[in-house]
């Protein structure tokens, strides 16, 4: 208690600095900037001005990320969410789509119903367009330069699919409709393409028999005007658009290619023309192929060649042709060998010439278009590879030597830039569908946590003895200490800052689960890298519950009732349970003593199984009811909770598990104390109505409703998040003004838990030595106020720290500036006053006058200047010092950081110099040697001096 009480007065007298400095990004932090799995027909290479000399590879991910990354490093260049401004509608179930043209410094993109344009070099908006009814089912640009159209900026053709089929020519500068052709046949739209004359829209007519034929419009590029038409006869083999292979965009790729149900023959039309012609495919593997990919290039001036890619289940082989547009005649130039495994391709041009580079589990080779000889091979230097995707490549050719560098989608999720056999970088894209994460221990210094917790709750002779025989214990390492003592002693003295706080449990790994199957560790103590990566789910993807680590291990549960253990070292899968019919909802853990123990909750919120533990624990079912059962015998719940009619709960949050409460009452400037109310069981439930939101606190063991908080006017549409800690609580809505209210904006409430109203009074709990929740349990005094915040809050939480000495922060993730900020707790203390100067005692205290308006300071952004986008939750842990709390966030972005909300008052400086202070001590010695003669000489000398 001692020792408790020293560490709270001194983290009460360090000054508050939250946030963290500049000297520390990159330092004390990480972040993954991510965009997701890149797309195959929306990334690219791109020079991103006329004046550029380098390129930046684009890409529109399945997340409907569009950004840029700088090749050398894979750092983010820049990004946008394409989700904030596309109508939600519009979405579901829809693919985006980027184009790009070489010279210009713009990108047009289109998601659903949105149509933009953004600058190639930083992403800024050049124009927007939306067509709310209509999602676009084809962009290209035009070759067409008139002139009302600038060189540098392109005119954009977009096919509107529907009911019936839109084709709208949309200006380059502004996105203003110049013309409009729509379809009253009833075809199905299917793609557009352009040439220098001409756009062709290309529809999939139902034919009186079974199947489809093509028809390909010819319209004005300058009025939209249809000018002639030609039905293909394919009915025979389009069955529907999947049936299609490939529609090229433009006159580098002027050809619509597709092939029968049996994959026998290869059809292929020039855009334009009537002639269909057919190419046998030789397939000698004995497997049927499941996939044709048409590789074409992207620039005007290439040379119409294209790359056939078959892929049988263990073959992959490709067929180059060659179109001659001035006789409409398309002719089969050569093949590349079939080879075992899997192959990709990608397309690339230099001048006129096209290459086509071709990826391999062992090798990467660039042939040319016009021979089928080897340019170029590297076989890979790094292990082989993972089964590669897509990719795009960029080829520069020095008279008959290449260079190229291929950036590679992976089946894992990863993407990775292959430059002359070797890995310059990967992007772990996966995590952006991170689900679940939590930090691990090893063995040993879990272990150390153990033992510290045991000695924390012994008496002084105990805990002394404990820790003697723990020291004991230790000395089977000393050999070890030892041998490494000079390295270590050498290493700290010239290190200039105390950086190394790994002893401390700062650099704890943290493993993710993401969607697509697989489980990341990330080191702390390197900047966030991954350790490992391994396919933990069985199937393709996985909907995981929760993360529950123990020492040496995690357990991965997922919503089939499923549960993988792995080793958090190494990855290793150590266990695993098979998968029941019954989806569960969440995973309860009730924590022993020894080793946690979890039980899952089904979709209606009962338990798949009884525990012989005690303890109680919530479960929300799917019919809108809060569930309260004892872990013993849960076959019919203990209590129910209903919120009022017409309400739907939408979030339930508890107490932390790790939630230590430092003291039990609240120092007033008088040195009287209010005591809080300390209840480990209470619950937070909020529930939304028509136009109101309603916050229900309740005890847990006995669904007792202690407090119910009504909120008019919310929206809620808008963020709603909620917190519960200690002996607080917050919130924050959007919410209109009403007649009990005149606020309007986005607002954040905190109410405190006292026992009694006045200082020094227990209320009714003061003389019981005891009570129950199910009898004697007395409501808290509750102290609210409201605050007025500049924008919404997604997610909140509380920083942890070991012992609950250190100031608290209000952990807040920000959607709209995608950041994350700490709030001071004595920022929110509902007991500022109101309308009025503090008074001495108040001032004391540390209260300051109450301002509705809670302006966000830069000093609270715990990511400083980073856009941490899309994160979904934000997880806090103790660490051995008590004034250091730890911090990941996930769910778009990854991002962790160390906050000190006390400062770090038990951590010398970084500034502190070992090596100065040694050499000072030396030189003081130094000095003691020389001078000690010296003053024992003159000392001699006056007692001689004073006996004559």
């Amino acid at each position: 208690m001692r020792l408790q009480a020293t560490l709270f007065l001194l983290a009460s007298c360090v000054p508050s600095t939250w946030a963290i400095y500049t000297d520390e990004v990159d330092h004390i932090d990480y972040h993954h900037a991510l965009l997701g799995q890149p797309t195959s027909q929306s990334t690219f290479f791109l020079k991103p001005s006329a004046s550029s000399n380098a390129s930046l590879l684009y890409t529109l991910s399945e997340d409907s990320l569009l950004g840029a990354v700088n090749p050398k490093d894979g750092s983010l260049v820049w990004r946008q969410n394409l989700t904030r401004f596309a109508p939600p509608a519009a979405q579901d179930g829809v693919s985006g789509l980027l184009r790009a043209s070489e010279g210009t410094n713009a990108l047009v993109s289109a998601l659903g119903g949105y149509v933009s344009s953004w600058t190639a070099l930083d992403g800024k908006l050049i124009w927007e367009k939306r067509f709310a009814d209509d999602v676009i089912a084809d962009l290209e640009l035009l070759e067409l330069e008139d002139a009302s159209t600038a060189p540098s900026a392109k005119d954009t053709v977009a096919l509107f699919g529907g009911k019936a089929g839109v084709v709208r020519r949309l200006d380059g500068n502004s996105g203003h409709v110049k013309w409009e052709y729509k379809d009253e046949s009833g075809d199905v739209p299917l793609q557009l393409s352009s040439s220098s004359t001409e756009v062709f829209y290309i529809a999939l007519q139902a034919s009186a028999r079974k199947g489809y034929r093509i028809r390909v419009v010819s319209l004005d590029p300058l009025t939209g005007l249809p000018t002639q038409q030609q039905i293909l006869t394919s009915e025979s083999d389009v069955s529907g658009p999947g049936s299609v292979v490939f529609v090229g965009a433009n006159t580098a790729a002027p050809v619509i290619v597709w092939s029968d149900a049996a994959h026998k023959a290869l059809k292929v039309n020039i855009i334009g023309t009537k002639l269909v012609q057919s190419f046998d495919i030789e397939n000698t593997s004995g497997e049927s192929i499941r996939s044709i990919t048409v590789h074409t290039p992207k620039k005007l001036e290439s040379l119409p060649h294209y790359l056939v890619h078959y892929e049988t289940a263990s073959t992959t082989w490709a067929e180059v042709y060659h179109v001659d547009l001035r006789s409409s005649v398309v002719s089969k130039a050569y093949e590349l060998p079939r080879l075992q495994g899997w192959s990709v391709f990608s397309t690339s041009n230099k001048d006129a010439n096209v290459y086509f580079t071709r990826i391999t589990q062992s090798e990467t080779t660039v042939v040319s278009s016009v021979s089928h000889g080897i340019r170029g091979r590297w076989p890979h230097q790094s292990p082989p590879l993972e089964k590669a995707v897509h990719a795009v490549s960029e080829v520069v050719a020095k008279g008959e030597t290449v260079a190229v560098r291929s950036a590679a989608a992976l089946v894992t999720g990863d993407w990775q830039l292959i430059r002359g056999g070797q890995i310059e970088w990967t992007r772990y894209e996966a995590l952006t569908g991170a689900l679940a994460a939590s930090w691990v221990e090893t063995d040993g210094s879990e272990d150390l946590v153990h033992q510290l917790e045991v000695e924390g709750h012994e008496s002084v002779y105990k805990a002394y003895v404990h820790r003697v025989k723990r020291h004991v214990r230790d000395l089977q390492h000393l050999p070890e200490w030892l041998k490494g003592l000079p390295n270590r002693i050498l290493t700290s003295i010239l290190t200039d800052e105390v950086s190394n706080l790994d002893s401390f449990g700062i650099s704890k790994p943290v493993i993710v689960a993401a969607k697509n199957g697989r489980v990341y560790a990330l080191d702390a103590g390197n900047h966030g890298a991954v350790s490992w990566a391994v396919k933990a789910a069985e199937k393709d993807s996985w909907d995981v519950k929760a993360i529950v680590a123990q020492p040496g291990s995690a357990t991965i549960y997922a919503d089939d009732g499923s549960s993988v253990t792995l080793d958090v070292t190494s990855g290793k899968i150590l266990a695993r349970t098979p998968g029941t019919a019954i989806k569960i909802r969440s995973v309860a853990v009730v924590n022993d003593g020894a080793a946690p123990v979890t039980i899952g909750i089904k979709e209606d919120g009962t338990p798949l199984e009884s525990l012989d533990l005690p303890g109680f624990f919530v479960t929300l079912s799917d019919d809108g009811r809060v569930l309260g059962w004892a872990a013993k015998d849960n076959k019919t719940p203990v209590w129910q909770f209903l919120p009022a009619q017409g309400e739907k709960i939408v979030h339930a949050t508890a107490r932390p598990a790790h939630d230590p409460v430092a003291s039990i009452g609240k120092v007033l400037g008088n040195r009287s104390v209010l005591y809080k109310y300390l209840n480990p069981n209470l619950a937070l439930i909020t529930a939304v109505g028509k136009n109101t939101a309603t916050f229900y606190l309740l005890d847990a063991v006995s669904g007792r409703i202690l407090h119910t908080s009504v909120q008019e006017g919310v929206d809620p549409t808008q963020p709603i998040a909620s917190t519960i800690s200690e002996n607080w609580f917050a919130y924050s809505f959007y919410a209109d003004v009403t007649s009990s209210s005149s606020a309007k904006g986005y607002q954040l409430v905190i109410s405190e838990l006292y026992e009694s109203p006045s200082p020094n009074d227990r209320g009714p709990l003061d003389a019981a030595s005891n009570y129950s929740s199910f009898t004697s349990l007395p409501s808290p005094h509750i102290i609210s106020q409201a605050f007025v915040i500049p924008e919404p809050i997604s997610h909140m939480t509380v920083t942890q720290t070991r012992q609950g000495i250190t100031t608290r922060n209000l952990l807040c993730t920000l959607p709209l500036s995608n950041a994350i900020i700490g709030i001071p707790r004595p920022v929110l203390d509902p007991r500022r006053p109101v309308d009025r100067d503090p008074t001495s005692t108040e001032a004391e205290e540390g209260l300051f006058k109450y301002n509705p308006y809670l302006e966000f300071e830069g000093r609270w952004y715990l990511t400083h200047s980073r856009s941490v986008a899309g994160i979904k939750k934000v997880l806090s842990s103790p660490t051995l010092l008590e004034s250091t709390s730890l911090i990941f966030a996930f769910g778009g972005d990854v991002f962790a950081t160390r906050a000190t909300p006390s400062q770090a008052f038990d951590v010398l400086g970084k500034g502190f110099s070992k090596l100065q202070l040694v050499l000072t001590i030396l030189a003081l010695s130094a000095g003691v040697m020389v001078l000690a003669p010296m003053v024992r000489r003159k000392q001699n000398n006056m007692i001689w001096k004073t006996s004559l």
